[in-house]
């Protein structure tokens, strides 16, 4: 068996955070109560809301996260068989 002393693995500082996911659930709920999923009667409110939503939201950038290649390298030095 391999052992890694000394590993340590810290949670994310900031959860993830997603956009008009209000909206979004909103709308699916419209759908499910409805069965409006074309969003032409009931459900046209809730579903403008959303797009108008997506329109203005931030885009996020995608921030660069080492790949498992490069976190199995570092580690690879501290491994014991």
């Amino acid at each position: 068996t391999m052992q890694i002393k000394k590993l340590k693995v810290r949670p994310q500082k900031n959860p993830p955070v997603v956009l008009c996911g209000p909206q979004l659930a909103s709308m699916l709920g419209c759908w499910a109560a409805t069965k409006d999923v074309r969003s032409i009667g009931a459900c046209r409110e809730h579903a403008e809301t959303l797009f108008e939503c997506m329109r203005t939201a931030p885009m996020k950038r995608k921030q660069h996260r080492p790949s498992i290649n490069y976190h199995l390298a570092r580690l690879g030095k501290n491994l014991k068989d």
